[in-house]
């Protein structure tokens, strides 16, 4: 889920510092920026603060990564609010805390960032991260169960700004009819298709079992495989379960083919829609 992509030259500055001169080169950075005794050193950059603390967390200075983050963070930078949200909801370098985390990804949707953007991602990801919390609700804190608001966050990020994730999200919505919304298998399948296109493979799965249960038997038996294989470790046991029982259902020469077809949509990359 990280999108780091962007910060790609601050890797290389800090993989980099494996040679003799690049070290001191970062050690002369970090002194303009950060003093090991007080932290961040008075009207620093914040762009500067912010690339210390990107080089502090790769090089496993947690710590010294989520002061620079806060300072950087307050001072406009929307990337190291992002960075702090995560590694709050994650304990990553600090104890976790969901409630900060909710009130940092809160901050960060409430910018005025425009679809396109280059900071769109954490928009993005902070829309689904609240609807997260509010489907469920954060123990020990304001933040209570709401469904509704839930649906308000994944459908921002999903429409706005067509994160698969809130894609996903919705189409669970629309399938089960959630959060006072009617059921509709067609709307449902609209979101999922979208999400799947992008390459989620919970999306790709649960779309495949949509066909398979309307009759189209190889072409959701090939999806569910096909996403199967692509899934994490996380989504796995769902759709392998999924998976497993439309497989049992299916005839021998329908799961041959399936098979096949979707050695097809693995070595294209697609999701055979």
């Amino acid at each position: 889920m990280l999108r780091l992509s962007v910060f790609s030259a601050l890797v290389a500055i800090a993989t980099f510092g494996a040679t003799l001169g690049a070290a001191g080169q970062a050690m002369a950075f970090d002194d303009k920026v950060f003093d090991d005794k007080t932290g961040v050193k008075p009207q620093s950059s914040p762009w500067a603060v912010f690339q210390f603390g990107f080089s502090a967390y790769k090089n496993g200075r947690k710590e010294q990564a989520a002061e620079a983050y806060k300072y950087a963070a307050e001072n406009g930078q929307i990337g190291a609010t992002w960075k702090l949200a995560r590694m709050y909801a994650e304990g990553d370098g600090v104890e976790r805390d969901d409630y900060a985390a909710f009130k940092f990804f809160s901050e960060i949707v409430d910018q005025d960032v425009e679809p396109g953007s280059p900071e769109e991602s954490y928009v993005s990801d902070a829309l689904v991260a609240l609807g997260d919390y509010l489907r469920k609700g954060i123990p020990g804190s304001p933040i209570t169960e709401n469904e509704v608001a839930a649906q308000e966050y994944y459908m921002r990020a999903a429409a706005n700004y067509r994160n698969p994730n809130a894609q996903f999200e919705m189409g669970q919505i629309f399938l089960n009819g959630k959060g006072g919304v009617k059921a509709s298998i067609k709307q449902a399948g609209r979101w999922f298709q979208l999400a799947a296109e992008k390459g989620h493979a919970g999306a790709q799965a649960t779309l495949g079992n949509l066909l398979f249960q309307s009759g189209k038997i190889v072409r959701g038996l090939a999806m569910m495989t096909a996403a199967l294989e692509r899934a994490s470790p996380s989504d796995q046991p769902w759709i392998r379960g999924m998976q497993e029982e439309a497989f049992a259902a299916a005839g021998e020469a329908d799961r041959r083919t399936a098979i096949s077809l979707a050695d097809d949509i693995l070595t294209k990359g697609g999701s055979d829609q």
